[in-house]
C-alpha cells in the first residue's frame, strides 16, 4: 500500500515510466510491416536502428512476431490441396524390380460385342451396316491403342528403373545422369514418344514419390576423372553440406565449391549459386542473418 504522498508520486512515476515504454515499443511495432525485408533477412543492427528500440524489445517484437499468421486469408475458401496420384509403382522383388502400372489412372474402355450382335442380326439397309461397321473399328482401335499406351509407359518406366537402379537402391546421390534420347534409343522409340509419356506422370517407390522427369538430368564431369554425375546428385550433396553447417560457420559458396571437389564433384561457383537458389536455400549472408534471428526468439 502507499504510506504518503512521497509514495503515491513514486508509483505515479512508475507507472508514466511504463506507458512511456509501452509507447516506445508499440511505436517500434508501427515500424516493422514496413521492414519486412530486414526481419526476413535477419539484419538485426538495422531494425533495432530504424525502430529505435534495444535488443530486449526487439527481441520481444520478433517473438510477437512470429506468432502472426503472414497469409490469414489462406483460412478462408480455396479448394482443398489435391494428392499426387502415382501412375507407375515400383517396389524390389528378389534381385529384380516389379514395375506396375497404376490401373485406376487408366480410362476403361469396354467394347458391348454382344449388344453389337444383337443389333447387328436385325434388318438394316447398307448405310446403316456400314455406319455400324466403322463404329465398331473405331472402338476396337480405340482399345488397341490404351493398350499399347499403357504397353509403352510400363515399357520407359522399366529402362528409367533399369538404368537409375543405383538411385532406387542407394538414393538420390546416386542419380546418374540420363536423358530422353538415352533411353529412347535403349527401347527402340522416338524421343518425342518418350517425351509426351513422360510428362505429368509420377511414379510411387520405396523412396517416395517422384516425377518421371526428375530422372532425366544433366551431367556433372566428375573431379576424379570418372564417370559424370547428376545435377540432383549435386544439389542433394549442396543441402546436405548446408543442412550440417554449425550457426558459428556458414559456409560461402567458395568453400561448397572446395567441399564438393572433395566429395568428387568438380563444379564452379557460379553453378553452386545456382543450385543452392533453385533449392531455395539463401546466401551464406542471408543464413548467417538468419540463424541470428533465430538466436534472438
Amino acid at each position: 500500500g502507499v504510506e504518503s504522498l512521497n509514495d503515491a508520486q513514486h508509483v505515479l512515476d512508475a507507472r508514466e515510466r511504463d506507458v512511456q515504454a509501452v509507447g516506445d515499443v508499440q511505436q517500434g511495432y508501427g515500424q516493422i510491416p514496413r521492414l519486412v525485408d530486414l526481419v526476413a533477412r535477419g539484419d538485426m543492427a538495422r531494425l533495432r536502428r530504424i525502430c529505435d528500440v534495444d535488443d530486449e524489445d526487439l527481441a520481444d517484437m520478433i517473438r510477437e512476431l512470429r506468432n502472426y499468421d503472414p497469409k490469414p486469408g489462406c483460412r478462408f475458401g480455396g479448394e482443398p490441396t489435391l494428392a499426387v496420384t502415382p501412375d507407375i509403382f515400383v517396389a524390389r522383388r528378389g534381385m529384380g524390380w516389379a514395375v506396375e502400372i497404376n490401373a485406376a489412372t487408366l480410362p476403361k474402355v469396354l467394347v458391348n460385342r454382344a449388344y453389337y450382335a444383337e443389333i447387328s442380326s436385325g434388318p438394316q439397309d447398307k448405310t446403316s451396316k456400314a455406319w455400324m461397321s466403322d463404329m465398331l473399328a473405331s472402338a476396337n482401335w480405340l482399345v488397341k491403342a490404351l493398350d499399347q499406351r499403357q504397353r509403352t509407359i510400363i515399357k520407359v518406366a522399366s529402362e528409367i528403373v533399369k538404368q537409375q537402379e543405383a538411385f532406387f537402391l542407394k538414393g538420390v546421390a546416386h542419380l546418374r545422369p540420363m536423358t530422353l534420347r538415352q533411353v529412347a534409343e535403349a527401347i527402340e522409340m522416338h524421343e518425342s514418344t518418350v517425351s509426351r509419356v513422360t510428362s505429368n506422370k509420377y511414379l510411387s517407390c520405396a523412396r517416395g514419390l517422384f516425377e518421371l522427369k526428375y530422372f532425366f538430368t544433366s551431367a556433372i564431369q566428375s573431379a576424379d576423372g570418372g564417370d559424370a554425375v547428376s545435377a540432383e546428385a549435386v544439389k542433394s550433396a549442396i543441402r546436405a553440406l548446408i543442412q550440417a553447417e554449425s550457426p558459428k560457420a556458414i559456409l560461402s559458396d567458395d568453400t561448397l565449391v572446395d567441399m564438393l571437389r572433395e566429395k568428387g564433384f568438380d563444379i564452379a561457383r557460379r553453378t553452386v549459386a545456382k543450385y543452392r537458389e533453385a533449392l531455395g536455400i539463401g546466401s551464406s549472408v542471408q543464413r548467417r542473418r538468419q540463424k541470428a534471428l533465430e538466436g534472438v526468439g
